[in-house]
């Protein structure tokens, strides 16, 4: 049986608009997926006025708690004591948040303690995936 995790984050938003000092968030893990995390965001807390989801890797948030990390549109780096910064970069524009570290730091341990790292390859189905590859490719 598989276990999807779902964890509402609070998110201060630092740059973007529409100008919102504190969103809701939520940050979900799925075995299935096992080196990718989500980001979402509600509604109104985005400049197109629907959700919105990003997905990264689990490896970028977990090294991001350290150090500076990501060149694309992802990025995360740690800011004072317990602080981490998220940019999310799109054509649209840039939105910068900060989250507590431990409500990351939780969420990390919840995902490691259903998919151990370094073991995320026993949760693929390889054989679904490359069916779905190669399904219009004839």
């Amino acid at each position: 049986m598989s276990t999807v995790i779902e964890q509402p984050v609070e998110a201060r938003l630092v740059a973007a608009a529409p100008r919102m000092s504190s969103i809701p968030a939520s940050l979900g893990y799925d075995p299935h997926d096992p080196f990718a995390v989500r980001m979402s965001f509600p509604a109104p807390s985005t400049l197109e006025g629907v959700d919105v989801c990003w997905t990264f890797a689990r490896e970028l948030l977990t090294l991001g708690l350290e150090e500076p990390v990501g060149d694309g549109d992802v990025r995360v780096r740690p800011y004072g004591y317990d602080r981490i910064v998220l940019e999310f970069h799109a054509p649209e524009g840039t939105a910068v948040i900060h989250v507590r570290a431990g409500e990351l730091r939780r969420f990390l341990a919840s995902s490691t303690e259903l998919v151990p790292v370094g073991l995320e390859h026993l949760h693929q189905d390889l054989d679904h995936g490359l069916t779905e590859l190669l399904r219009d490719a004839c």
